[in-house]
């Protein structure tokens, strides 16, 4: 799953191809997509018979988007339906869920036939774990058997890969993906950086953030000295599991072991000694948040200077600091690519799902296969994806980003953000979370009792400052051990560490 788009932007650039205006792109596409579009690409099993346009069939669809990302789902199916679904007999009606949680309990009551559940739709979105739940109930439509291999060729090798749940089917066809990165708030940053002597090239790595995260919480601190030990946190993971998976293959090392069957944590390894500590040190100090929620809250109120997180969650940065004494700021942001370990590989995580075919219908089944086609074309994913932080899943669609005049974006953060992802895609290689049926089991267990040994350090760091530093010991070697002691405790969580 090596770099794919290196030699594509280089060969963007020799050709200086003329730059996309979007707002003119948006309504080409709109004006031209039902004289385009052909569901020629069907493989020839396929009984297109089944379907007329004077009975046309109904494809319910379920899908957990949200705000402008619902707006554009639905603008893009009624573009649909007035369109190809006339020509080829085809309504989409659609429902939307509130969240990826809510679907995947939905979904799994329908599969189970839990009384008072909702019968299965013929389309969902879903996460690969959800997928794998519904493919064991022989419950999923394997696309292949509709979309020939050139139609295949026309995406994203690993986008397609990851949708094969460790088969040689096809079962979650990717319609937009996300990957992780350093959301900076300048504005907080480079008055830190004025006085400090910091500045972003040190966010390139964990282990710069992590000292970034004790010298700005004693700069804090410094800010109120009638206030003892009030200073601020700088640095937060959306995700401690994501960053320990990661930053593992970053080193050459792989976090989980014996997927796709029961998973279980790699702990022993020295790599993960590494990325233990240099999170947990600055953690108990306080330089690096501990929050229940997404780091992006913690942005609103001034609380976090930078975070790890996916860029389908840029909409949620906010615009300005609202402060404690309800006085605000504006927030600039920068959008750095996602940090590594100090010698490790350029290495990223790879999100999002996609879309799945639950009818057991054939005729639903071919119509199915035609909506998702026509929606995953350049045209309609680039319209759903620039809006929004993710990513389109076809060829096509990242030659036509490297060519887009990115300044005709209306959301400047996401053009921003676009910048940065696209630089990544030639530097970086990208693998997604390996495919386990506890691997969600193991991500909650690990977040928790990593959050557990943290709160504890964090405990026993104030008894030693009220102690008047621990009778003689010194700082340093008291975090030494207490990091020792809670990093032999996690190594101990037999439910981590049993498959």
């Amino acid at each position: 799953m090596k770099v794919i788009f290196r030699g594509r932007l280089q060969e963007n650039r020799q050709k200086n191809a003329k730059k996309l205006k979007i707002c003119a792109f948006a309504s080409a596409i709109t004006a031209t997509v039902g004289l385009i579009f052909s569901s020629a690409f069907l493989t020839t099993s396929c009984e297109k018979s089944l379907l007329d346009p004077d009975d046309p069939v109904t494809i319910n669809v379920w899908h957990n988007y949200g705000g402008q990302m619902k707006n554009l789902m639905d603008e893009l199916i009624s573009e649909f339906n007035t369109t190809i679904g006339v020509d080829e007999g085809i309504i989409i009606s659609v429902t939307a869920i509130s969240g990826s949680s809510e679907l995947h309990e939905m979904l799994v009551a329908a599969a189970d036939q839990v009384p008072g559940a909702l019968p299965l739709p013929d389309i969902t979105t879903a996460y690969p774990k959800t997928a794998a739940i519904l493919l064991e109930q022989d419950l999923l439509t394997n696309l292949s058997t509709y979309y020939d291999q050139k139609v295949v060729d026309e995406y994203v090798p690993q986008f397609i890969e990851e949708g094969r749940l460790n088969t040689d089917g096809l079962y979650v066809f990717p319609i937009a993906k996300s990957t992780e990165l350093l959301f900076v708030n300048r504005t907080l940053f480079d008055r830190f950086a004025a006085d400090s002597g910091f500045d972003y090239s040190d966010l390139a790595t964990y282990e710069g953030i992590s000292a970034a995260s004790l010298a700005y919480y004693d700069w804090t601190d410094q800010q109120t000295p009638e206030i003892p030990r009030d200073g601020k946190a700088f640095f937060m993971p959306d995700s401690l599991f994501n960053q320990a998976l990661v930053g593992s293959r970053q080193l050459g090392s792989a976090l989980l072991k014996n997927a796709p069957a029961a998973a279980s944590l790699d702990l022993e390894q020295e790599v993960y000694c590494r990325i233990f500590k240099n999170y947990y040190l600055p953690a108990v100090s306080h330089g690096i948040a501990l929050f229940d929620g997404y780091s992006a809250d913690l942005f609103k109120t001034g609380d976090l200077v930078c975070s790890v997180g996916s860029t389908a969650g840029v909409l949620y940065y906010p615009d300005k600091i609202t402060y404690p004494d309800n006085t605000q700021e504006e927030a600039n942001y920068a959008f750095l690519p996602c940090p590594t370990y100090a010698g490790g590989e350029r290495v990223a995580l790879q999100r999002g799902g996609g879309m799945c075919v639950t009818s057991s219908d054939e005729a639903k089944k071919i119509a199915s296969a035609i909506f998702i086609k026509w929606f995953t074309e350049p045209e309609q994913n680039l319209r759903f994806t620039l809006s929004s932080g993710y990513l389109p899943v076809q060829k096509a669609a990242f030659d036509q980003l490297f060519e887009l005049d990115l300044t005709t974006l209306n959301n400047k953060n996401i053009a921003e953000q676009l910048k940065t992802v696209l630089d990544m895609y030639q530097e970086y290689e990208f693998f997604y979370t390996p495919y386990a049926p506890n691997v969600d089991e193991l991500q909650k267990s690990y977040e928790q009792i990593l959050r557990e040994q943290v709160v504890n350090g964090r405990e026993l760091l104030a008894e030693y400052i009220q102690k008047n530093n621990g009778n003689g010991q010194s700082l340093t070697d008291y975090l030494n051990e207490i990091t020792t002691d809670a990093l032999a405790k996690i190594r101990e969580e037999r439910s981590l560490t049993d498959g």
